[in-house]
């Protein structure tokens, strides 16, 4: 993984940081919503600590699993959904071939290291679903955020990687390991606009992958971040965008 935040580390203050019961309410109907009716199974792989996990699992007739690579985030996940979160890498999922009807991940494609991470988590995903069941995956995590604020216009120039979870990509990735398109949908981030005094907090502790939190170039940033007027005022919230894809033979 290429983000520069330790998620165990980063489990207490996760929910509150990103939009909490809102924005998993409404990244928990927007799954549902492209899932066919008769799901009864589904792997939420990468749940973090649980706030999507729960909302899905309270929907009637589906069996929700949680799985997260983190510790501290599956063991806060553990607390919500009792009995249904294991500890387990994306990349290698403890599971056998064909277990769940669906397998959704919520921003999570974004943080791998490129295309070949990439095609091992999209892999597995492939084989832990069954024949004719249902991937959902959030896509251009990072352009989401992009809401043509004037924060935004300060950061313009910042670095930026390439971006591992491009929808082009992603449908590629999908389609190398028997998965078709299968519908797509977009959520807001309840929560998540930005304030100037939130994104220089942002850039103190990592968040922004390409910028070192103490270097000169965060200090660039926090420096221009400062002179916007409203300092505490948040932007606009993002808009999120879910892709779904069918595996083959169902």
């Amino acid at each position: 993984m290429t983000s520069m935040l330790d998620y165990s580390k980063e489990a207490d203050r996760y929910d509150a940081s990103r939009g909490g019961e809102p924005r998993a309410a409404a990244a928990a109907d927007a799954v549902v919503g492209l899932l066919p009716p008769d799901t009864a199974t589904l792997l939420d792989v990468a749940c973090g600590t649980g706030l999507v996990t729960r909302r899905l699992a309270a929907r009637p007739g589906l069996r929700v699993t949680g799985v997260d690579a983190a510790y501290r985030m599956a063991r806060m996940a553990a607390g919500r959904v009792p009995g249904s979160v294991v500890l387990g890498d994306s990349r290698s999922l403890p599971f056998p071939d064909g277990t769940f009807d669906a397998v959704s991940t919520v921003w999570l494609l974004h943080l791998l290291s490129g295309a070949e991470e990439t095609s091992a988590v999209v892999a597995e995903c492939a084989r832990v679903l069954r024949p004719g069941g249902t991937l959902v995956t959030t896509v251009d995590k990072a352009t989401s955020h992009d809401v043509g604020s004037d924060i935004d216009a300060v950061l313009a120039p910042r670095p930026i990687r390439p971006a591992v979870d491009r929808a082009e990509d992603v449908e590629a990735c999908a389609a190398a390991h028997g998965l078709t398109p299968a519908g797509h949908s977009r959520f807001r981030g309840h929560g998540q606009g930005r304030s100037p005094r939130s994104t220089v907090d942002d850039l103190r502790r990592g968040w922004f992958t390409q910028i070192a939190p103490e270097g000169p170039l965060a200090e660039r940033f926090a420096a221009g971040l400062a002179e916007l007027p409203d300092q505490e005022v948040p932007r606009p919230d993002p808009w999120f965008t879910l892709l779904a894809f069918r595996k083959g033979g169902g």
